[in-house]
């Protein structure tokens, strides 16, 4: 294992949060994320065709799970939320001559609808690092963060990984074949 792999590893486990929602789950927002989707489900928007369905109330898409409690637009957390990240390693990275990143995957999984009202919060660590990988866009670390969403009753409402890839871009003009 290199050194800076020794040193990644370090913050492999570290639990942050919680990191709360700026606002209670709320109609006028489900309306728009379900206008900017495209998506009809009835369940989202009518009262009557949530309740035909089961639920108490109009319910929140799935994927709407992370936007109640990302950060706003000036970079500030909703008050009484944790100062720190999971992904503090990707400064360490940038420091150590990794300055490229991207975005590679995300994948959810959802327990339970989340309801007009609840208040969501998170918890996030670093899952993983791998090993130094060398890509068509450079060398550098694959970096996972899993974040658990709860509501206002600490029930598990879902959770998600993010992956970036922390890279150093190849030399101008040179590109790895894999």
């Amino acid at each position: 294992m290199s050194a800076m792999l020794a040193e990644l590893q370090q913050y492999v486990g570290g639990r942050f949060g919680p990191f709360y929602s700026w606002d209670a789950v709320n109609a006028p927002m489900i309306r728009h994320w379900c206008e900017a989707m495209g998506d009809h489900n009835p369940i989202y928007t009518d009262v009557e065709a949530a309740r035909e369905a089961g639920h108490a109330q109009r319910v929140a898409p799935p994927t709407m799970m992370q936007a109640w409690s990302m950060l706003g637009y000036g970079g500030e957390r909703a008050p009484g939320s944790d100062t720190g990240s999971a992904f503090a390693v990707l400064q360490l990275l940038e420091e150590a001559g990794y300055p490229g990143v991207v975005a590679v995957n995300c994948e959810q999984e959802y327990e339970q609808y989340l309801q007009e009202g609840d208040q969501v919060y998170y918890m996030a660590e670093l899952e993983s690092v791998s090993e130094e990988k060398t890509t068509a866009l450079g060398t550098g670390f694959f970096c996972t963060e899993l974040s658990t969403f709860y509501n206002q009753r600490d029930e598990v409402v879902g959770r998600m990984r993010f992956r970036i890839f922390k890279y150093r871009p190849h030399p101008q003009g040179e590109r790895s074949g894999s």
